[in-house]
């Protein structure tokens, strides 16, 4: 019997172990995430001084994809690391009040920023260019949206294929997911 206690205890632990952290907003938060007075001017001008891409994730309290996304995928060592080696994520709160202040200057509460960025679910990942127009908004100028949650693989590519440009090219990221999938899986 105190095998079998021992072996159940072993599993809640491991178990735990995966669980992400949340913060006072109910947001679960990540050590990659970025402090910041959420300018996307300057934010992206930091992450182009790191060599990094610039993200905006954004999440809302209760979302059972974003609980997904970290717990499942974020928590691997292989995505952990691609995103703290080359990405400089912001996160924004769905519902939040915090002041974010667009590319072409217009401030506004976040949640008043993710409707003028028609963004509808969460999570929604939003990856920039190095260079982004002073009259542009986000949504105007994400090079790539990747609305709601998806798997290791799916992710990993995603993000690789935004280091590469995929974007600037000819084969579409469905094209390249499965070619790099097939690669993964042999």
């Amino acid at each position: 019997m105190k095998r079998i206690l021992t072996f159940f205890a072993a599993l809640l632990m491991a178990g735990s172990a995966h669980a992400a952290e949340l913060g006072d907003d109910g947001l679960h938060k990540e050590p990659w995430f970025r402090d910041t007075f959420k300018d996307m001017r300057e934010d992206l001008a930091e992450a182009n001084a790191e060599g990094k891409r610039f993200v905006v994730m954004i999440e809302q309290r209760g979302c059972i994809y974003c609980t997904k996304m970290h717990e499942e995928v974020y928590s691997d060592p292989e995505v952990k690391k691609l995103i703290e080696d080359n990405f400089y994520v912001v996160q924004i709160n769905m519902f939040g009040d915090i002041e974010v202040t667009d590319f072409d200057g217009e401030a506004l509460a976040e949640k008043d920023a993710v409707k003028r960025w028609n963004a509808l679910f969460t999570p929604t990942i939003l990856f920039f260019p190095e260079d982004v127009g002073a009259d542009l908004t986000a949504a105007q100028a994400a090079v790539v949206t990747m609305p709601g949650a998806f798997g290791k693989w799916t992710t990993v590519n995603l993000l690789n294929w935004v280091l590469e440009k995929g974007y600037e090219g000819d084969e579409p990221f469905q094209k390249y997911h499965a070619r790099k999938f097939a690669e993964q899986q042999g």
